[in-house]
């Protein structure tokens, strides 16, 4: 087998969503377009009709990439830092469809991608690509809530294909989601976020990243005081190969898993905080990430 040079890796080698990436999907052994784990408690409960703005905020760190076998086959130098501020409108509207009350969403991230791999360091800052779709709410009860959905990833940001610290990723993606969020504020309380990326073709590299099933879960217990303490984690499966001649070495899976917490003050006001290690990964590369959501009702 041909021997790649180590920054082909690198070069995918992280990938935002519900605030945008950065590299290639999986292609080249990278992430996929969604930042795993950035979800957290109340992912599948949307709000009253109105227009919410939420801020996502933190960024991820990532020093190992993982091959087949989990063996580390990147250069010993290898590492991604990428920093991360990225709004999120949300618009409820007042329309009922199917039972679920209609909303629309838009998110413009605005991100510092650093690189270092083979003795060679990258840096990028700006805004990434933009992601967009509908959604319908479901209210089951006062406890249960669900969310099903559609975000569109465009290739609107600068990209670069011999730039690994690149703000876009060049191809169009589709996401499905389906969102669940379980309540109580004394009490258990359990969501989970789960999604499919179906990857559109790179057409500078002509490689097409695999598709992938992937979620985010929170649980946790209320403290009947507005506080929610728990752990939350993401889980990610690549189910189709990598397509093309900058494919990756196999399908790409992890795990993540850390402490979380939530706070709601019954107004509007949310705010959520999460710290994640990854362990079991293959074929993309490993790190840490730290997640902070607000939302505040206009």
């Amino acid at each position: 087998m041909k021997k790649k040079h180590p920054l082909r890796h690198v070069v995918a080698a992280l990938g935002w969503a519900t605030l945008a990436p950065l590299a290639h999907a999986t292609e080249g052994n990278g992430l996929g377009l969604y930042p795993d784990g950035l979800e957290n408690f109340m992912a599948g409960a949307l709000p009253p009709p109105g227009v919410y703005g939420m801020v996502y905020a933190g960024g991820a760190h990532y020093d190992r990439l993982r091959g087949n076998d989990g063996t580390h086959i990147g250069p010993p130098d290898f590492k991604v830092k990428v920093t991360a501020v990225v709004p999120r409108l949300i618009w409820v509207t007042p329309v009922q469809v199917l039972g679920g009350s209609l909303a629309f969403e838009a998110l413009a991230p605005v991100l510092k991608v650093d690189v270092t791999a083979g003795g060679q360091h990258f840096s990028k800052s700006g805004v990434g690509d933009l992601i967009f779709g509908p959604a319908l709410g479901f209210h089951h009860s006062p406890s249960l809530h669900s969310v099903l959905a559609l975000d569109v990833y465009a290739p609107t940001a600068q990209y670069d294909r011999n730039n690994p610290a690149s703000l876009g990723k060049n191809i169009w993606v589709y996401q499905p989601i389906a969102a669940v969020t379980y309540l109580q504020p004394t009490g258990l309380n359990a969501d989970l976020k789960a999604m499919v990326d179906i990857n559109g073709r790179n057409g500078d590299t002509q490689t097409r990243s695999g598709q992938a099933l992937h979620g985010d879960v929170a649980v946790g217990w209320g403290l009947g005081n507005g506080w929610v303490i728990g752990g939350a984690g993401h889980f990610y499966r690549q189910v189709t190969d990598d397509s093309g001649p900058n494919a990756g070495t196999g399908k790409a899976s992890a795990v993540g898993f850390g402490p979380s917490i939530r706070y709601a003050d019954g107004k509007g006001l949310l705010v959520t905080a999460k710290l994640q290690k990854e362990f079991a990964v293959r074929n993309r590369p490993e790190g840490s990430a730290l997640w902070v959501k607000a939302t505040i009702p206009f």
